[in-house]
């Protein structure tokens, strides 16, 4: 059986956010056994999973990406949206626009310290559309 459930999550300032409790609230009913997979409808954020306990993680990553991937390199061309734009697209792409979980005993089956992030990659990219299906 198939359940989909599509919702909005809260605009975010820039960063990696933990938002497996948001999350979980929109499901809906999870089965005993079965995948949940989570799909991001933009171009410019993206999912992953990774350590929830020390916030410090959280600040890392953004430090990485941003050396990775910095802002205002002079041979972009799509920057029409401003100097984070092309820079988050690449760094969406990088981390991904989905992830899969599996679930069991009705809960997702998350490791003891991983966590649901939310990769805001745009200064002021808004609310965020995500599309959740459920397979049992």
């Amino acid at each position: 059986m198939l359940q989909q459930v599509e919702f909005s999550l809260p605009a975010f300032q820039r960063g990696y956010h933990l938002v497996t409790r948001m999350i979980e609230q929109q499901l809906p009913d999870l089965p005993k056994v079965g995948v949940l997979h989570l799909f991001i409808k933009h171009t410019s954020a993206g999912l992953t999973i990774n350590e929830n306990a020390d916030p410090s993680v959280r600040v890392d990553f953004e430090s990485i990406f941003n050396k990775i991937v910095p802002e205002n390199m002079p041979f972009l061309t799509h920057t029409m949206e401003g100097p984070d734009d092309m820079p988050a697209h690449i760094k969406a792409s990088l981390v991904g626009s989905s992830i899969s979980i599996p679930i069991s005993n009705g809960q997702l089956n998350l490791g003891t310290w991983q966590g649901i992030y939310l990769c805001e990659f745009r200064n002021y990219g808004g609310a965020r559309k995500l599309v959740a299906t459920v397979m049992s």
